[in-house]
């Protein structure tokens, strides 16, 4: 179930219930976008309760993402031009990080995600973003690695974040920090 509410200081808040949920959770995207989601157990007026005491941590965040730089949108030639990149890199540089660190992985796909720099499903099939190929190239290397350790842990565990930081040579945080400084365009 989606449903937008209209706050009135935040304005719109797309509101889900979903399975896929286990606990209420608020984001904020650098775009503005602001999503409430919640499990079916947990009731939709306790949900909005975690959203009120949330309000100013959310009304900080959007002005935090006032403030950074914007990136313009890129046209589809722009697009195109990334894709293709992207398919000559992120693939070869997957395949090397994987023998680095010895996780293996099952495929890899390249997609033009907006939403996410990457995923690892339960099969070990890895999926990039185009966009990664905007970043610099020791973000893109914390991004593969940090999916290649979702081949181990599919979850972002303390084990998982041990693996993640003891094979990034204890830079995982700074290295998360740095990433934040970034939205896909």
């Amino acid at each position: 179930m989606l449903k937008i509410y209209i706050h009135p200081r935040l304005g719109e808040i797309k509101i889900s219930e979903t399975r896929r949920a286990r606990r209420v959770s608020l984001s904020v995207h650098p775009s503005g976008r602001i999503r409430l989601s919640f499990p079916p157990y947990i009731s939709l007026k306790r949900a909005l309760a975690f959203l009120e005491s949330k309000v100013d941590w959310v009304e900080a965040t959007l002005l935090k993402y006032k403030d950074r730089p914007t990136t313009p949108k890129p046209t589809l030639d722009q697009i195109e031009q990334l894709r293709h990149k992207a398919k000559d890199y992120l693939p070869q540089r997957l395949e090397a990080l994987s023998r680095l660190t010895g996780l293996k992985y099952n495929k890899v796909t390249i997609r033009a995600a907006r939403t996410k720099w990457g995923s690892c499903t339960a099969q070990n099939n890895i999926s990039l973003s185009l966009y990664l190929m905007t970043l610099p190239n020791h973000l893109i290397d914390y991004v593969l690695i940090h999916e290649l350790c979702h081949t181990i842990h599919h979850n972002h565990s303390p084990k998982f974040h041990a693996l993640l930081d003891r094979l990034l040579g204890g830079r995982e945080k700074i290295l998360a920090k740095e990433l934040r400084q970034y939205s896909i365009p």
